[in-house]
Formats: C-alpha cells, structure tokens, sequence
C-alpha cells in the first residue's frame, strides 16, 4: 500500500539527513496524504503555526506525491514553488524510489501526463470557477490555506479602473457624453465620503442610482469584458440581502480618480462544487482551536473531509507572554500614551540584549508617532516597515508588513504588540462583512472577528516561538473580557510573565512566570 511505502521511505530519508530540521510529525502526516490520495478523500491538515512559519513540514507531503503513481497538483504560491523546486524536491528526489516529472504552470500538460504540476493559487482557481485547463479527478494538494480565503476573494472580485472609463467611451462613441457625465456625477459623490485611513467606500444608494442609469443609456451587447465581468447594470437597488454582493469604491485622493470593485460576500456555495471535482488535501498552520475547523469549512464550503491538527512541542514552542493588568483599554483617550510610555520601558530593558525587536501596531497614526518616538531615542536602529535592519534593530510595524516579510527577518527576541488584530469596523469592507452576518441573525463576532484575530495572532507570534522569546500584548482586554481566554488559549503553550525586569532578557535567564 501506498502508506507503507512512503512511511518506510522517508522514514529511511529523515535517517540519512544529517542536520535536517526536525518535526515530530512527517511520518503521520505523510501517511495521512498519502491516504487521501489512495482513497481519492479530502482532508485538512492543521500543522501548528510555528511549523507553518518554518514549513518543515512541505517535505512530508512532497515525499506522498512524488511516490503516489498518478498525477498529481500541488498548489503554492510562487516564492513557495521555487522552495520546492530547489530545495525540498531534489532533496527527496536522490534518496525516494521515484522517478516521477516535474513541470509548473498555468495549465495541465497533457492527456497522457502523470506526474506532478506546480501552479499558483490564482492559476488553479482562476481555471476552477471558470472551468478551464485543470481536467477533474486529479488529486490536489492545497499549501497555505491560511490565505486561501484571501486568495478566492481576490480572484472573484471585479473591477472597474480609471483607464476602463476610456475604453467604455470607444465602444459608445455616441454616448461619450452621457459617460462621461456619469463618470463626473459618481467622482463628485465618491469624494463626498469622509476620508478614512482604508481610503475606501462602499457604494451608496445615490451612487448606485447613477450606475443604474448609465445602465440604461448603453446597449449591453456592445459593453467591454471588463464591464460586462463587473456586471453593473444588474447593481440591485433594493435593500441589501444575506447574497447580496459587496460593491465599493477605491480612491486615490490626489489624483482625483476612484475605481470600483464587486464581489461576493458568501464563498462557501460558490467553492462547493470545487471540492467535488477532485479530492484535495488542504494544509493550513493553526486555523481553528477545533481539529475540525468548523468555521472555517463553513465559510469556504468543505464539507465530507477528514480532519487533523497536529499538538505543538509545549518545551520547544513555549513564549513567555507578559500581559499588563492595568493598561487602559484601546478605545479610550488614555490608551495612547500609556501604551508609548510601556513600549519605551520595554524597549530600554531590553536594549542590551542582541537579537531584533518587533512593535506591531495596526493603527496607522499611532504607528508613525511611535517610530518617531523611539527613532529620537534609539537612532537608526529604529525602522518603520523597512526589512534593512541592524542586528538588534528596532521595526514598528503593521500587521500586513510583518505577515509579508517576517519569513525573511531574524526571528525577534521581543515581539510587542500594541492591540488585538480584531478587523476594524471603521474599514467599510468589514462593516460590511459584519452587516451580512447581523442580517443573518449569526454571531458577527464569534463566526468572523474573533477567528480573523486568533488566525493572525499565531501567525505573527510564530517567529518567536522559534527563538522562545519574549511577547508582550498590551491590549488589556485579553484579561478584561471574556473571550480572552480563548486568546490565551490560541497562544499556547506559554509562560505568564507577571514582571519587567532587565534578566528577562539575558540570555540564559531563569524565566519567573505564573
């Protein structure tokens, strides 16, 4: 069987690897793929968020597909692929009895090809909601489903840029005029919004007005595919349902220009038939508490899976978290400076230790004025969202940043964050996703806020797992409301540290935790 072979042949590979990273779990997890495979059965593979950030874990799969004797696809995105080719590929490829080719690409090769495809996320849902170039049934290995969300969202979501107004004007020549005075009627709207930091707007009932006669003056046969994908002559005017779409507007203040995007809020019917068409195994870093994620195959429409989460090394993985009791909460007047003043504390007892530090804020103000503080203080060791960093530089960071490049940073010995991920109401596209579940009569918080906070928590903290430093999340709710021990729970395995002291960030230090 299958199993058996590739338990015995990387058991043979891990052996002979001298130095080669370790995680407990490859034989169990190459088997389990190697199963699904077999049995043609979907399943959702959880790794533990410090084996995602490291993806130690790619070898164990890799090894199941290069041994399993059909075709396979394994879906990446590419900095990931280019891991795999160079690296994780080769290596197995000298020591497994595989002989199996390699290709990557946007399209299945052949009829005749049985080997392995590398692709991207964006190829291999771009031809799965359109039904092209992937034939059915061919067994697909999903990495990073962390993001897959994301990934379908931005697939599914149509635009309309500046440039297309032009392009809308050729194709009516006779209408130019009434175009164009549409275009001048929604700039003219759009700009009355009031400025946020998203420097976006959802679609208001005078703007879609607009849109809907502009509809009117334009035969339909003759719209560009840019516009007939945006469908926005069928932009209902009735009051929003739980199907309706998200329509916004995106604006570059200085230019003058705004474009618009449409997509849907619901993913979970439009990627349910996906999941029919081939058995796929979906492999994330820390989705859900639950081994069975239930909300997160909820919302991306997974149903009939097999499900595993694998435990963390509570001695290897542990961080020494400390959570101040009397911080004012963020949303009052009171949280800014008393968070500054705790950042400077920590940042100065910390400033003899080598290694990097991290300061995550996500409000955007609050960031800038945090980094000019401390860059007054500490000099050119202090960067705002800059990778070029001195050994035991200092980064404020957004959220967003520190996810896209701290794969490429030193693991920080102190890891400081301002507030909790949660999405911000004031972001129109998460009002919105917030008003949709509130019309569904669910849980907003619970089924959308809390999940998104906890996914991006252990993500971030990741990197400090591997070097068992120091957290401090300055958000005082995590003790002062109830779903803080849910937070707390999500960052295990931990040690409390109940006080600041210049040894906790001496190497070899005893840790005092409670």
């Amino acid at each position: 069987m299958i199993e058996a072979e590739v338990h015995l042949s990387l058991h043979n590979f891990l052996r002979s690897q001298a130095g080669f990273p370790s995680w407990p779990h490859h034989l169990t997890m190459a088997r389990l793929v190697a199963r699904a495979l077999r049995l043609g059965r979907s399943a959702l593979i959880q790794v533990g968020a410090v084996c995602g950030y490291q993806g130690r874990y790619r070898t164990s799969f890799v090894a199941s597909a290069l041994l399993w004797h059909g075709p396979v696809i394994i879906v990446t995105p590419e900095a990931v692929q280019q891991r795999l080719l160079r690296v994780e590929i080769p290596r197995l490829q000298q020591w497994l009895p595989a002989n199996k080719p390699i290709r990557t690409g946007d399209a299945w090769p052949s009829n005749e090809f049985q080997g392995l495809l590398l692709t991207t996320p964006e190829a291999w849902l771009k031809a799965q909601l359109v039904g092209e170039h992937f034939p059915q049934g061919i067994p697909t290995i999903i990495d990073g489903v962390d993001d897959l969300e994301d990934w379908v969202r931005h697939q599914l979501t149509q635009n309309i840029q500046p440039d297309d107004w032009d392009q809308l004007m050729l194709a009516y020549p006779n209408q130019a005029e009434v175009i164009r005075e549409v275009r001048v009627q929604l700039t003219h709207e759009i700009f009355q919004h009031p400025a946020n930091p998203y420097e976006c707007y959802l679609i208001s009932q005078p703007e879609t007005e607009i849109l809907s006669r502009l509809d009117s003056a334009l035969d339909p046969a003759n719209l560009p595919d840019v516009w007939q994908h945006f469908q926005f002559n069928n932009v209902d005017l009735s009051p929003p349902t739980s199907s309706s779409p998200l329509l916004w507007a995106t604006i570059a203040r200085r230019q003058g220009l705004f474009s618009l995007h449409n997509a849907p809020i619901e993913l979970g019917k439009i990627l349910s038939p996906i999941w029919q068409r081939q058995p796929v195994v979906l492999i994330g870093s820390a989705l859900e508490a639950e081994t069975e994620a239930p909300l997160f195959r909820q919302r991306l429409g997974l149903e009939d899976v097999t499900c595993l989460k694998f435990s963390s090394d509570s001695q290897a993985e542990a961080i020494q978290l400390y959570v101040p009791y009397k911080l004012p909460l963020p949303n009052t007047p009171e949280f800014q400076p008393a968070f500054i003043h705790k950042v400077r504390t920590l940042v100065c007892l910390s400033a003899t230790a080598p290694g990097l530090t991290v300061v995550l804020v996500g409000d955007v103000p609050l960031k800038s004025q945090v980094g000019a503080i401390l860059a007054s203080e500490f000099g050119s060791r202090v960067q705002v969202e800059k990778t070029c960093l001195d050994e035991n530089g200092i980064l404020i960071s957004g959220w967003e940043f520190w996810r896209e490049h701290q794969t490429v940073l030193p693991a920080p010995q102190l890891l400081i964050i301002a507030t909790l991920p949660l999405p911000s109401l004031e972001n129109p596209l998460v009002a919105s996703r917030v008003a949709h579940y509130k019309r569904s009569h669910q849980d907003w918080f619970r089924l959308y806020l809390l999940p998104a906070a906890l996914n991006e928590l252990q993500r971030a903290i990741a990197p400090v797992r591997e070097s068992q430093g120091i957290v401090a999340l300055l958000d005082s709710r995590v003790v002062n409301r109830s779903y803080g021990t849910q937070i707390l729970t999500a960052l295990s395995p931990l040690a409390r540290i109940n006080y600041l002291d210049p040894s906790l960030f001496s190497s070899g230090s005893e840790e005092n935790s409670i």
